[in-house]
């Protein structure tokens, strides 16, 4: 990869900038002690296993819908709801109390550092199937734009996503870097969009043999910025 024709990088959030299993649990965990105290109903005829199955059976149910999360979490909400004698107005506060916990994320060490970096050499876009909020979790300053599979109705790996970021950066395909962990929705992606691409590889995983090996490969953002950096020290 020629990384002198690098002029932007595209970001995934949920698990490259920060780990999201725990903080899903934990927000999950929240907005049912909520529904505890403020429903009690709900929680004495659902348990938390069958209000993930409702969501899967929705997600299949209206497969249009599916990379919506956000619809997905709030359709689920007024159906049991209303199935346990409920208006629908708790929905909202209900999902108020899921998104404040959802975007109280922990950074990997490295990022504030390799963010301020890389926002003051490239233009800087996040890509994301989530419903992070850059604003609330404190680094919205860092990027340019965000992309999120909501605005454009499709999730990665679809290639329409990283086509609206490329087009968000201003540059052409082979000019713009796209980082995250996973290697279909992320490096498969932005391959099949003419992107150079990043593997963010924390967890020593090994590569799947059917997929075509990504151009950078490193178990943290630092080894990005090591990458680029000499790059940027000749222009």
């Amino acid at each position: 990869m020629n990384v002198h024709r690098i002029r932007a990088i595209t970001l995934d959030l949920d698990d490259t900038l920060w780990e999201i299993a725990p903080v899903i649990r934990r927000a999950e965990s929240e907005l049912w002690q909520w529904l505890q105290i403020n429903y009690p109903r709900i929680v004495e005829k659902w348990s938390a296993d069958e209000i993930v199955r409702v969501r899967m059976d929705l997600a299949d149910e209206l497969p249009d819908k599916a990379h919506d999360f956000r619809f997905l979490r709030k359709t689920v909400l007024k159906r049991i709801a209303v199935n346990s004698g409920y208006s629908e107005d708790l929905v909202e506060p209900a999902f108020d109390v899921f998104d404040a916990a959802r975007n109280r994320v922990e950074l990997f060490p490295e990022v504030l550092a390799e963010l301020s970096w890389l926002t003051g050499h490239f233009r800087l876009v996040a890509i994301t199937n989530g419903n992070a909020n850059l604003q609330t979790i404190g680094i919205a300053h860092y990027f340019d734009d965000i992309v999120t599979s909501v605005e454009v109705g499709i999730a990665k790996p679809a290639r329409p996503i990283f086509d609206e970021a490329i087009n968000r950066a201003g540059v052409e395909p082979h000019e713009t870097l796209h980082v995250g962990d996973h290697p279909e929705s992320d490096i498969l992606g932005a391959h099949n969009a003419g992107m150079r691409t990043g593997w963010i590889n924390r967890t020593q995983a090994t590569w799947p043999d059917h997929l075509q090996s990504p151009d950078i490969a490193c178990d943290s953002m630092s080894g990005i910025r090591q990458l680029l950096e000499p790059a940027v020290r000749e222009r």
